[in-house]
């Protein structure tokens, strides 16, 4: 099985604030099969660590009111192209990420609260037909 995931959950040091969500269960489920992990935001051009951005009203922004919309659909697009070449047989994302959560992410207001949505690289994904689970969805 080919499978595609958010860098952060293998390992790699990508999140916002320079770390990762090392994932055993993620770890567990590529075992033994062929992993692409992929980190939108840093493909996107922006550098680990960065300031935690949020969607407010359809743009990405940082918590100091920069736009960094292009960078993170630049990524998403990154995404895709990866996934169209490699056609994975599952998508794994990151939760609540604003580019990456797949059933929520924050709402904007830099406060903590959640909305049902997704965010700009998983909803791509999704758009074109790809197989995208929520990592806490795993079910292993």
């Amino acid at each position: 099985m080919k499978i595609m995931v958010s860098a952060c959950l293998a390992g790699e040091n990508c999140k916002y604030n320079g770390g990762n969500n090392r994932n055993e269960s993620v770890l567990k489920l590529v075992d033994g099969n062929e992993v692409i992990t992929v980190c939108p935001e840093q493909m996107g051009g922006l550098p680990t660590p960065r300031v935690p951005s949020e969607i407010c009203d359809g743009l990405v922004m940082i918590r100091d009111g920069q736009n960094v919309d292009r960078e993170f659909r630049i990524g998403a697009e990154k995404c895709l192209d990866i996934a169209m070449r490699e056609k994975p047989d599952l998508i794994v994302l990151q939760s609540r990420s604003p580019s990456c959560g797949v059933k929520q992410r924050y709402d904007g207001t830099f406060t903590g609260n959640l909305i049902n949505d997704s965010g700009v690289t998983a909803k791509l994904l999704m758009e074109y037909g790809y197989r995208v689970v929520d990592v806490e969805d795993l079910d292993l």
